[in-house]
């Protein structure tokens, strides 16, 4: 199939996701065409099968805002005319699937009245954006209606979408992937690091997140606070975002900054991972959880809030713990109690491992876009 791929090309979880399908689509034999304005993150440049469209939004002086969302309809149109694109996997409802549908409707009305079927994903942050502003609420359900196929990342997110914006059509469920031949514990890597991050072997605490206030980076601080009392201790803090600063700060209020390393954006995350012991994601809402999955793939034991589509990745006791949003008290309870008990915590982080081999592997989830592919080109014949 020839695939035009839409997302957000930054760090976030759904630019990662959408980057790792493209990519194991390619290996496939699928032909891939990113569609964004800028190149998304994990790609490299030399892939085979892999093709990059930039979107270019002209800066004209009447417009106080570009209109990206046009711009973007544009180019969807132009590749998929060029290239003979058999469908668009656009992943977030504002606006990809708005420009989805005017590239579709361009088409439709061309010279060759070509009908290209286009793929809404939903990561989450639809539901945010319409919870924050209700005027979008219109224009984001009659995307999604008009969706030749939807799927969202989690039966939570399904539940809450078709509750929110009462959309008739069926959205499926694909669960979030992590590359489990590129997560995974790499000792002689691990070695390296703990060298630099961790020279006295203290135990290594993470958190990987974009920092906004929905992760409760705060409570990633106070939890890491009552786990550095009871032993030598590291957080490394991966990422960036609005409450960086709040966080330093709250580090320093705290005397525990020297040991709360901050270490921006990274590239190649399973390397910071295979030196870490717990995987701190206090949210207070996950459609998924894809950096406890991460962790979970490297066999860093997740201890997370029960928000959102968590439980659906991390089962309590068996791969991770989970805890109330806010409780902080339990959640440094069941990290210390891990990190004191050496062959419980390894053990945990093997189970968490094995489940991420099993069911979350990217391997296994592509092969069901695939099919949703062919189901949705079908009923569009």
């Amino acid at each position: 199939m020839k695939i035009g791929i839409t997302c957000y090309p930054t760090y976030g979880g759904s630019g990662v996701v959408a980057t790792e399908l493209g990519l194991e689509l390619a290996q496939r034999d699928h032909e891939i065409h990113f569609i964004s304005y800028a190149q998304p993150i994990r790609l490299r440049g030399a892939e085979p099968n892999i093709h990059y469209h930039e979107v270019e939004v002209s800066r004209y002086p009447l417009f106080d805002y570009p209109p990206y969302d046009l711009a973007l309809a544009t180019r969807m149109a132009e590749v998929a005319q060029l290239y003979d694109l058999d469908l668009l996997h656009v992943h977030y409802a504002i606006p990809h699937s708005v420009s989805a549908m005017l590239a579709r409707q361009m088409l439709a009305s061309g010279p060759r009245g070509r009908r290209l079927p286009f793929v809404t994903t939903l990561h989450g942050t639809d539901i945010t954006l319409v919870g924050l502003d209700r005027s979008y609420l219109p224009i984001t359900r009659y995307s999604i209606e008009q969706s030749d196929g939807v799927t969202a990342i989690s039966n939570y997110l399904r539940e809450r979408t078709q509750r929110i914006f009462d959309v008739k059509n069926s959205i499926e469920v694909i669960y979030n992937s992590v590359n489990c031949d590129v997560y995974y514990r790499n000792s002689e890597i691990a070695d390296e690091l703990r060298a630099e991050y961790a020279p006295d072997n203290q135990r290594v605490l993470v958190h990987l997140s974009n920092f906004r206030p929905v992760k409760r980076i705060t409570d990633v601080i106070e939890i890491f606070e009552r786990v550095h009392k009871q032993m030598p201790a590291r957080l490394l803090l991966i990422g960036d975002g609005p409450d960086r600063s709040v966080a330093e700060w709250l580090a320093v209020q705290k005397g525990i900054h020297d040991d709360v390393l901050f270490l921006g954006k990274q590239d190649q995350i399973y390397e910071k991972l295979s030196i870490a012991d717990i995987m701190l994601l206090p949210s207070e809402l996950e459609s998924f959880g894809l950096a406890a999955l991460e962790a979970m793939a490297c066999e860093v034991v997740p201890i997370s809030t029960r928000a959102g589509g968590v439980p659906e990745v991390i089962d309590h006791g068996v791969s991770g713990y989970l805890a109330d949003v806010g409780d902080v008290d339990t959640m440094a309870r069941y990290a210390i109690e891990l990190l004191t008990d050496e062959k419980r915590l390894r053990e945990m982080g093997k189970r968490a491992r094995a489940v991420a081999m099993e069911r979350f592997c990217s391997t296994k989830i592509v092969k069901q876009y695939e099919d949703f592919y062919r189901r949705v080109l079908e009923r569009s014949a």
